[in-house]
């Protein structure tokens, strides 16, 4: 074999490693864009470069499968349900209240399920795994949240508040707890109704002659007293 085929050969294992190479590394990223969806871009836009973020979300991967996850039971998944129906319609007559009790029972579940809960940047790179598309609303409203505790937040974000934690609830439980819609918050006047009085206390008394029957004619007999009584009047 000649030294040119020999330079020859080299080139193209060369070539062929570098593809196999490309063809693992974009086989690796399209994955990870797959798995972790909107968070992946978000990775990529706050680290250095585009591997620097790859390489922190497959260590997330390798975090999440020492992780000892566990499924809801069907008991399990009706009490949480039944909870958030509750907590949901709390709102109407204490909104601040209730924000912080979607935190308190949205962490439970997180719990329960077998996720870290501990500090809240470790919480969203577990949850980031599995339930990436949930989690820009899982940070929106822990954000309201802490904001609420400093009593900062409004009416409509405290609403907005319970909206996105219903998302990674949802997520969690693997069903819509209960309908999407929020119910309004009640106004003052509307919290202690005045008392209605029933439609038939304002009924009119039916007059006499409207139940007496009609003469010939078609003229009633009670109205051609009244013409006589008239006519005598004017006399």
């Amino acid at each position: 074999m000649s030294p040119t085929q020999i330079i020859v050969i080299v080139i193209v294992v060369l070539v062929v490693v570098a593809v196999a190479v490309a063809v693992r590394s974009m086989a690796r990223r399209r994955s990870l864009r797959n798995r972790f969806g909107p968070e992946y871009d978000r990775m990529v836009a706050e680290r250095d470069s585009r591997a620097a973020a790859e390489r922190e979300l497959r260590e997330r991967e390798r975090r999440h499968s020492e992780l000892s996850l566990t499924p809801l039971s069907p008991d399990s998944r009706a009490r949480y349900a039944a909870a958030w129906e509750e907590l949901q319609a709390r709102f109407i007559d204490s909104p601040a209240d209730t924000v912080g009790d979607a935190d308190e029972l949205v962490t439970r579940l997180i719990a329960e399920r077998g996720y870290p809960t501990g500090d809240f940047s470790d919480q969203i790179a577990h949850l980031s795994v599995e339930h990436a598309r949930t989690l820009t609303h899982y940070r929106d409203a822990h954000e309201i949240h802490l904001r609420n505790a400093r009593g900062e937040a409004g009416t409509e974000e405290l609403r907005q508040a319970v909206v996105h934690y219903r998302a990674l609830f949802a997520d969690l439980l693997g069903e819509e707890p209960v309908r999407p819609r929020l119910p309004e918050q009640r106004r003052p006047e509307e919290a202690h109704p005045e008392p209605r009085e029933p439609q038939e206390a304002h009924l009119e008394p039916r007059e006499p002659q409207d139940l007496e029957p009609r003469g010939p004619e078609g003229k009633d007999p009670g109205g051609r007293r009244l013409e006589q009584s008239h006519d005598a009047t004017n006399r």
